[in-house]
């Protein structure tokens, strides 16, 4: 009798604290902030692709993405705390951290340069080489680092900095500036406005094509994921969750690229859709160059981010003492 006193008393207790953890609140999932540089587009929806499969949910994160106003403006703002990651690059990194900021870039989107010159096709001009632009007309946001990187560039090929004419314009009539014929070249990204402005030509009846810095001695690393340095020491393991939950959307969405479309115009009711199939299958090219692919997604090799680095230094006048290993980590990538 005693025997079975003990053991109805031992399941009463068991009931008991099943009954208390069922109806204990499931652990609240930790908040973040993406701040998008720009506008929802494919070198960005790795991220909403991963809100909207659950990537996130699934590593205990409750993510949310809004849209930036710059790179340099992005990066600032997640040093001053406003964001817990960005979409930012080793430029806006370094210059964030020349002027005392602590951001740091934990992961590679972007493992090639992505700009280029995009110029209006004519039959009585061709440019296939950076020795073709002489004399062109290049316009640039008033603030653009366009008006940093051309004269760097053409100093590594060896051309002087009137080899062509700088023009500062308001950012909102470059486009229009461009097809109109007021400017021979405009700056165009893969992943982001290169597809935009492809498109508005085409309604033109205007073919472009496209000069790549890349192809012409600018080997540097693009945007990538940003976080701050008082992230990583509060909460790495966050960081790691994050980066990792992010990683899964771009690879998801390299795969299945109609479906991620769908994905994100769901969030986003007035994108194009066919701008941005071109714009993620685009990231997706430049998120697997060749000397990538031995390690996971996101690494970034110390050769590459040197010559990125000794290129801004030279571009930017950085004479901060701002070291190379400052600017990023493979701490939560893996190899």
């Amino acid at each position: 009798m005693r025997s079975r006193r003990l053991l109805r008393r031992a399941v009463t207790a068991t009931a008991a604290v099943a009954a208390l953890a069922s109806a204990a609140p499931a652990l609240a999932a930790d908040t973040v902030r993406f701040n998008l540089a720009w506008l929802p587009q494919g070198s960005t929806s790795g991220v909403l692709v991963a809100i909207a499969k659950g990537y996130y949910a699934e590593a205990g994160l409750d993510v949310s993405a809004t849209r930036g106003y710059g790179g340099q403006r992005t990066v600032n703002e997640v040093d001053q705390g406003l964001f817990e990651f960005g979409y930012g690059d080793p430029i806006s990194v370094m210059l964030n951290r020349a002027q005392g900021g602590k951001t740091v870039m934990v992961g590679a989107i972007n493992t090639r340069w992505p700009a280029a010159l995009c110029y209006v096709e004519k039959p009585n001009r061709k440019i296939k080489t950076i020795a073709d632009l002489k004399g062109l007309v290049i316009g640039g946001g008033a603030a653009s680092p366009l008006h940093n990187v051309i004269p760097a560039w053409l100093a590594a090929n060896n051309l002087p900095p009137d080899y062509v004419k700088l023009l500062r314009l308001d950012p909102a009539v470059i486009n229009t500036a461009f097809l109109d014929g007021s400017i021979d070249l405009a700056e165009c990204w893969e992943g982001a406005n290169k597809p935009v402005l492809e498109r508005m030509a085409q309604k033109n009846d205007i073919k472009i094509g496209a000069l790549r810095y890349r192809d012409f001695k600018l080997n540097l690393y693009g945007n990538g994921i940003v976080t701050s340095e008082k992230l990583i020491a509060a909460n790495p393991d966050l960081v790691k969750r994050f980066v990792a939950a992010t990683y899964r959307g771009y690879e998801y969405q390299a795969k299945n690229p109609a479906d991620a479309v769908e994905l994100v115009a769901r969030q986003q009711k007035l994108i194009d859709k066919s701008v941005l199939r071109q714009q993620i299958e685009e990231t997706s090219e430049l998120m697997h160059a060749p000397e990538s692919s031995a390690k996971k997604t996101g690494w970034m090799h110390d050769e590459r981010m040197q010559a990125t680095a000794d290129f801004v230094k030279k571009a930017f006048s950085v004479t901060a003492p701002v070291k190379t290993s400052e600017i990023y980590t493979n701490r939560f990538v893996g190899e």
